[in-house]
């Protein structure tokens, strides 16, 4: 039996979330069918195009060119902030879907992931109609469009669902990598970056068939181990198993600020936000940590950081703020800073958790307080009970994207 293994990706996705989030919410408007673009916040350092609308790609605009080009190739852009916890709630209704239908599924960004379906009864017959009705189902249920390539392998399903979008199904299987994939630019190909596509160029291969074609050893000799690999990728050859993520090792956010940050009391607020969206996380979790790490990087680029560990392992908010606090002040060298971070290791299940003799009734209320504000959150919005702290301070109150907290190299499948 071959394997059946299919590659889903969200068209579009934090474009799509937010259009699918607003319709829910009663919106007439699709943001979709007009030119939009996600990004931060224009006036910041952050100000780069995260996703566009397919209106939007007709003006040329592209995915991490900055707001203001995007604004001047269309003034009537609309722009629209991120919303990361909306984006991390849509990913995991996502793969939750998938995941009732498809024995394995492997998270392979907060946007696409690989399900085998080798075993399920009858794939081999009706892999098409299994893939339309999930396509279906997360558009009817879901409200967001996904394409999903179907091939024996990793490589070739993910090289599928890259065929033409939004909306659909592409099968690519061995037998038609001549006619589907080798016409392609050799820069399309999974793991063929800038660098080397123009090296291959100045040696005149300029598509994925060439690639395929050229002697390996020629390839070894010029890009040596990735030379084969690419070679390999070119004729559809890629043998990984479709597995789960190893466990979750840290929990982390770090945040580029919009302004130089030069005193102890505004790096203590970017920190206190740092702490409110990585403690979440970790509460979300069920993890608690005894590792902790504050990291920073300054107007040179030039990043350090500094750790504590801790004999109880801890999720809160407070005593993790004020850990966090300790190490910045211990490690700042008083220059100005342009990016923030917190770092959270040594996890261990919250089911671990034993009160200590010497924790004080305030311990026991704190816990019950951040599972209150969780609760809060998670019901009406990351934004809906915020910390007085931050008014009028120019500072998200909860501060951080989404970040991969899995041992994961997105350079190989």
């Amino acid at each position: 039996m071959c394997k059946m293994i299919f590659h889903i990706d969200v068209n579009s996705a934090f474009l799509s979330w937010e259009a699918a989030s607003r319709i829910q919410h009663g919106e007439k408007r699709d943001i979709r069918e007009i030119p939009c673009v996600v990004g931060g916040d224009s006036t910041s350092r952050r100000g780069i195009v995260l996703a566009k609308s397919i209106p939007a790609k007709a003006y040329n605009i592209s995915t991490g060119e900055s707001l203001f080009a995007a604004k001047r190739k269309c003034p009537v852009l609309e722009i629209v902030p991120p919303d990361y916890d909306l984006y991390t709630r849509s990913s995991k209704a996502l793969f939750d879907m998938i995941k009732t239908l498809a024995p394995s599924v492997q998270v392979y960004s907060i946007d696409e992931c690989f399900a085998d379906l080798s075993t399920l009864p009858g794939i081999e017959e009706n892999f098409m109609d299994i893939a339309k009705n999930l396509k279906d189902r997360i558009k009817n249920e879901l409200g967001f469009t996904v394409n999903i390539g179907i091939s024996e392998n990793k490589l070739l399903a993910k090289m599928a669902s890259d065929f033409k979008k939004p909306d659909r199904i592409h099968t690519l299987f061995p037998y038609e990598i001549e006619k589907k994939m080798w016409p392609l630019k050799a820069g399309e190909l999974f793991m063929a970056g800038r660098s080397t596509t123009r090296k291959l160029e100045r040696m005149g291969i300029m598509t994925i068939g060439d690639i395929a074609r050229t002697d390996k050893e020629i390839l070894k000799g010029y890009f040596k181990k990735h030379g084969e690999t690419i070679w390999r990728y070119a004729n559809g050859l890629e043998d990984s198993v479709v597995e789960r993520p190893a466990e979750m090792k840290g929990i982390g956010n770090s945040t580029t600020l919009p302004f130089d940050v030069t005193d102890h009391e505004t790096a203590h607020k970017v920190l206190l936000s740092l702490c409110e969206m990585t403690c979440m996380r970790m509460r979300q979790a069920k993890k608690m940590g005894r590792v902790f790490s504050v990291s920073m990087k300054n107007n040179d680029f030039i990043s350090y950081s500094h750790q504590k560990k801790i004999f109880h392992p801890t999720d809160s908010t407070s005593e993790i703020y004020s850990i966090a606090k300790e190490l910045f002040n211990h490690a700042w060298k008083g220059e100005p800073l342009r990016l923030l971070g917190l770092r959270i290791t040594d996890l261990c299940p919250r089911e671990n958790l034993q009160l200590s003799f010497f924790d004080s009734d305030s311990s026991e209320k704190e816990r019950r307080l951040d599972e209150t504000v969780d609760q809060i959150r998670e019901k009406y919005g990351l934004y809906s009970i915020t910390r007085s702290a931050f008014l009028e301070s120019g500072l998200k109150p909860i501060a951080g994207g989404v970040h991969s907290d899995y041992k994961m190299v997105s350079g190989h499948l």
